[in-house]
């Protein structure tokens, strides 16, 4: 695929590029923001698609079947050398929706879900939209990477009151892979405690070729569930299909109830379903080649900075296309520098105190897209911020 086609989404409701304004108040910006990308799918899921579509009829759509399931475990057997079983699996609409039901089953109103901070700020609505506490467990920060404090994490999880340790794995936005040897000790402090377990891996398949990403049920089958989505890496969170990987059948059968008898979601998205099954079919080597490509758009974001713009310093970057910089040597505070990125350069990056912990220092900048606009982009930003 030519990653460096540029497709003009404006005019298809698409949140990044025409509901800009939402978020940043003017019309007229070049978006590096939302976390979607602006590539095209992959050409055999587009052509599976198009074959679904010209068949006319979307009624009632299955997801437990066993081309599903076979998609799903060889996708898991050749990326990460992980034998998962079928009966795990369980559909979902989206990721940010099993994680809510999950929390719901684990724990009840006022309990409190521990994230490492800065984390996705969709983590924060959901958690406080079940009426449960936000617990914040900073990373810390040093020498330009981010590791997690194991001693707070300790203290906090030994509260009883805290009943879900919610970890983002990779991490976003730091873009951090967590080493076996972390995940090992987050897996044997959970189980100490007690404390149900959710690992968020929907960007699993976006990581730097010096690094590995290792599913959580890597390490443990109990107490613990990896919801995750191929919308991430084909770009595809519009056809709204999600799974979640639960090894108790206790677990299974609370998710499978209040999925269909309380929410009323049993039949699923049937282009979300297709773009799944043919994306994890046939697309691996189309993941290497974004993998690329990205690792790309990467180190010239980095060597550009390096050379014109030294005082913004760049996180070392283990996976996902959503680059962390930090601005703590720029000489201005955020709201100063979001206004110049917006008046001089007509640019809209996310300013990072979205995410809680020390992300008031950053900006989370989306690689995800054509060169020319990465190029275009950091030349603004650079105009704006000299």
């Amino acid at each position: 695929m030519d990653f460096n086609q540029i497709v003009d989404r404006k005019g298809t409701h698409c949140t990044q590029w025409d509901y800009i304004e939402d978020r940043f108040g003017e019309n007229n910006l070049l978006p590096f923001t939302i976390s979607d990308t602006d590539f095209m799918l992959p050409g055999e899921v587009r052509h599976t698609l198009s074959k679904r579509l010209e068949h006319g009829i979307f009624g009632y759509t299955r997801w437990n079947h066993q081309a599903f399931q076979e998609a799903v475990l060889k996708w898991y057997r050749n990326r990460f050398n992980l034998e998962i079983k079928k009966e795990w699996l369980n559909y979902s609409p989206s990721v940010i929706y099993s994680i809510s039901l999950l929390i719901d089953m684990h724990s009840d109103k006022q309990d409190g879900v521990i994230v490492q901070t800065p984390a996705y700020d969709a983590f924060f609505k959901t958690i406080v939209g079940n009426q449960r506490k936000l617990i914040e467990n900073p990373l810390l920060y040093q020498n330009g990477l981010y590791s997690i404090n194991f001693i707070e994490l300790e203290t906090k999880l030994s509260d009883p009151q805290n009943k879900i340790l919610l970890l983002c794995s990779p991490h976003n936005p730091t873009g951090r892979v967590w080493e076996k040897e972390e995940l090992k000790k987050i897996v044997e402090l959970c189980k100490k405690y007690q404390v149900f377990l959710i690992s968020d891996e929907i960007h699993m398949d976006i990581v730097r070729k010096e690094y590995s990403h290792h599913p959580i049920l890597e390490l443990s089958e109990q107490n613990v569930a990896i919801v995750t989505s191929g919308s991430k890496t084909f770009n595809f969170p519009g056809l709204i299909f999600s799974y979640v990987l639960l090894p108790s059948e206790t677990d299974r059968k609370a998710f499978r109830y209040r999925l269909k008898n309380r929410d009323g979601l049993s039949s699923a998205s049937t282009l979300g379903l297709e773009a799944t099954i043919s994306a994890y079919d046939n697309c691996e080597n189309w993941v290497e080649e974004l993998n690329e490509y990205i690792d790309g758009n990467i180190e010239y974001v980095k060597k550009e900075l390096l050379k014109k713009m030294s005082t913004i310093k760049v996180v070392e970057s283990h996976s996902t296309y959503l680059m962390w910089l930090d601005m703590t040597n720029y000489p201005g505070t955020m709201e100063e520098i979001q206004k110049k990125l917006l008046e001089i350069g007509q640019v809209a990056i996310m300013d990072g105190g979205v995410y809680g912990g020390n992300g008031r220092n950053f900006l989370r900048l989306n690689v995800g897209c054509p060169r020319d606009k990465v190029v275009d982009g950091l030349h603004r930003l650079i105009k704006s911020l000299n």
